[in-house]
């Protein structure tokens, strides 16, 4: 076993090296431009960039004429929620959301509310989860677009996608879903989950950083998207730009190893993550599981560990990789607002911790984990005079602290 471990894989995987070697060519021989058509290096490219079409659109139950690439899911997450809002303002200006989403959906539908759209931040229940019928309830007549995610990508929580896709079919509204912790790992259908735009990145499937897609729906109903890139009108006229060949073969291949085991590499995550978790649980008291205790993404693991702080935590074992919160919000030190939205007290929210594993992990640095997080809460929890006080069965929440 090598140290560190990298246990943070829903902030990004390490490549897969069969996709480093179908990425090589294109960086070296086949570096023609995907747009060039007059020459066989423009053919070699577009042609490596359409079988990656192909493969991200398989991964999906799409057809390839619905995938645009781009530079990862913010720019589809940009593209989906600016685009749609702009070309259907004439039918509604009102967007549906929630507290919990991705900072990528989050701020483009506070810049579209700056701009005359109004939108509806719904709120989640204890497991980070929005219902159907909370969607009915927020929707209005001039409701032109809802975006929910998938899998969260701090508590792992999955909601239900296709109770709500069918709902937006039934009402006339269009369905977007960031699946960036899902997309390829989990089974994702947009036909049978009714949805209209899906964006995805290619590093969290052990793919490149810096490439991405978005599936529109072509037909029933055909989506359109304003660009938000102005440029040669490539990817259907909505991003344009030279392409990122390397990267876009690299996320195509990516999606394909994904698919190929896709159930087998679940079930080995999943036994890997309660491995786990179970080790953690039977060694600790007063912890506790974020997000869905089942319905959640298999890599997934978001634990509160009470009366020890989270960032002091982490350096008690700072040969392994984790994250406290999203690695996207963790330059600042306020809890995350993920987990306050769940409810969560300070106390618990700044002490949680996100362990994710992936397809390199080893049951050795599993058990490696368990032991050296476990030693460091037991020593953490040995300066804590509140771990103390709570072991004597005080009631902290009713202590009246004097203020000096």
């Amino acid at each position: 076993m090598k140290l560190p471990i990298y246990m943070d894989y829903n902030a990004t995987t390490p490549m897969d090296p069969r996709v480093v070697e179908a990425m090589m060519p294109y960086m070296t021989t086949k570096f023609g431009n995907a747009a060039s058509r007059n020459h066989s290096f423009g053919w070699e490219a577009e042609e490596g960039v359409e079988h990656a079409r192909e493969q991200v659109a398989a991964a999906i139950n799409a057809s390839s004429k619905e995938i645009i690439w781009t530079s990862g899911a913010t720019e589809s997450n940009n593209i989906a929620i600016k685009g749609v809002a702009n070309m259907y303002k004439d039918k509604g200006n009102h967007i549906i959301s929630q507290v919990i989403e991705h900072k990528a959906v989050i701020d483009p539908c506070k810049y579209l509310e700056q701009n005359g759209f109004e939108v509806t931040f719904l709120p989640v229940d204890k497991h980070g989860m929005v219902s159907a019928e909370q969607v009915r309830e927020a929707m209005t007549d001039k409701t032109i677009l809802v975006s929910l995610m998938h899998g969260n990508n701090e508590i792992g929580s999955i909601n239900p996608i296709k109770d709500i896709g069918r709902l937006c079919k039934e009402k006339g509204v269009l369905f977007h879903t960031d699946c960036c912790q899902t997309f390829a790992k989990i089974p994702i259908d947009v036909e049978d989950m009714g949805i209209d735009l899906l964006s995805a990145s290619g590093h969290k499937i052990y793919g490149p950083k810096g490439v991405g897609a978005l599936y529109v729906r072509r037909k029933k109903p055909r989506v359109r998207c304003e660009p938000i890139v102005h440029g040669g009108g490539h990817e259907r006229g909505m991003r344009s730009g030279t392409m990122n060949v390397p990267g876009i073969v690299g996320m195509g291949k990516a999606a394909e190893l994904c698919v190929q085991n896709q159930a087998e590499e679940i079930a080995k995550i999943t036994r890997m993550r309660d491995r786990l978790k179970d080790g953690l649980f039977n060694r600790l008291d007063e912890i506790f599981l974020n997000g869905h205790p089942t319905q959640r993404i298999p890599n997934n693991l978001n634990i509160s560990f009470l009366y020890v702080e989270g960032e002091s935590l982490m350096m008690g074992f700072s040969d392994i990789a984790v994250s406290s919160g999203s690695a996207c919000t963790s330059a600042s030190l306020e809890p995350s607002y993920v987990l306050k939205a769940l409810g969560l007290g300070d106390d618990l929210a700044h002490s949680s911790i996100r362990f994710s594993i992936g397809r390199f992990t080893t049951e050795e640095e599993i058990d490696y984990t368990i032991e050296r997080v476990c030693v460091a809460v037991e020593k953490l929890r040995e300066m804590s005079p509140l771990y103390e006080m709570a072991q004597e069965g005080i009631d902290l929440k009713t202590v009246q602290w004097a203020h000096h």
